[in-house]
């Protein structure tokens, strides 16, 4: 065990002599009651009884050159024991400053104050002017539009995709009414050489499509031969009527491979001299659809030669006659409930109703 000094007269002496203080340590003494004596020192604290006396006063400090006089003694407080308060003086020129301070800052809470109301005034008076421009002023206040009434067109719009609601069948003056087909305004005229309405669609074909159209229902054929405006093709158009818009589409869809096949051909009707070309000559063929009738037009060379199938001439010939006259003409006048516009003039040759005169 180690034992910690607390002088080095202690740390040196070795066992203590009898009569020391510390002789006592050999003997053990009776045991004390309360806390053991620390072996640290403890500081002295100055007794609460003795009285404190006042430090001494530091030597005062020698006078500077450079200190401010000394204050002049307050007025002692008068008899009574109270101290009144005195209004503070301030200097004229501060008061005056402040006096200024405070009027420039009321003058600019009055203008401020009337700035805003006279802005309030004119906002006012915008918006009352405003209010009357729209009361007195009609286009203000869009009306409601007005239902657009249906046009006759509408009003008067036949169905043509059956022939249960197109039962009226079709008629030379309707299809090829005059002596000319003229498919634009300042555009040649085609020249119309004979007509012919039958109601066996056989003669206007041969072969395999003749069966088809008899198969399929079709029970009219209204067409007509035509030379065109330069005189170099003649043609021969017209419409096949069968029952519905479904029957139409398949006829249609079936021509093209029985064509290509050669199982059947469309056509022509001659006219007299110089048209033996349109039963002789090789020809190009269009056709297409619109409600329960199909619109078809075979054209040839007339001077019998064969076709180019890129002939610019030749197409322009099938769009006309095809699209322009029977498709957007005649058949939408029967749609719009009209009739037909060109004059109804029967032109020579004509063979209407005679389904027997024209057998190859």
């Amino acid at each position: 065990m180690v034992y910690r000094y607390e002088s080095d007269e202690d740390a040196f002496e070795g066992h203590p002599g009898p009569g020391s203080d510390l002789s006592v340590a050999w003997n053990r003494p009776p045991a004390r009651t309360g806390p053991a004596p620390s072996r640290f020192p403890t500081p002295s604290l100055p007794r609460t009884s003795r009285i404190a006396l006042p430090a001494a006063a530091p030597p005062p400090h020698p006078a500077s050159a450079f200190a401010p006089p000394p204050a002049a003694p307050r007025p002692a407080p008068p008899a009574g024991g109270y101290a009144t308060t005195q209004p503070l003086h301030l200097p004229r020129s501060r008061r005056a400053r402040d006096t200024g301070r405070h009027g420039a800052r009321l003058w600019q809470v009055v203008f401020g104050g009337a700035a805003v109301l006279a802005l309030f005034a004119l906002c006012g008076l915008g918006g009352a002017a405003l209010l009357a421009n729209r009361a007195t002023d009609p286009q203000v206040a869009p009306s409601p539009p007005a239902a657009a009434a249906p046009s006759p067109s509408q009003t008067e719009r036949q169905d043509i995709d059956s022939r249960d609601t197109d039962s009226a069948p079709l008629t030379v003056k309707e299809v090829f009414p005059g002596r000319q087909v003229t498919v634009g305004d300042g555009a040649d005229p085609y020249e119309v050489l004979k007509t012919q309405s039958s109601g066996s669609c056989a003669v206007a074909a041969s072969g395999e499509v003749a069966d088809l159209l008899a198969t399929l229902g079709c029970n009219q054929v209204v067409r007509a031969s035509l030379r065109s405006p330069d005189g170099d093709h003649l043609l021969t158009a017209g419409l096949f009527n069968l029952t519905d818009k479904a029957t139409a589409q398949r006829v249609r869809d079936r021509l093209r491979q029985l064509l290509d096949d050669r199982e059947g051909r469309f056509r022509g009707l001659p006219a007299g001299d110089d048209t033996e070309a349109l039963t002789e000559a090789p020809a190009r063929v269009g056709w297409q659809v619109r409600g329960h009738y199909l619109a078809y037009c075979l054209v040839v060379r007339a001077d019998g030669e064969p076709v180019k199938s890129a002939d610019p001439k030749v197409r322009e010939i099938l769009f006309d006659l095809i699209e322009t006259h029977l498709t957007k003409g005649v058949l939408e006048r029967r749609a719009t409930g009209g009739s037909a516009g060109q004059p109804t003039t029967t032109p020579s040759g004509s063979d209407e109703d005679d389904s027997d005169s024209e057998d190859d």
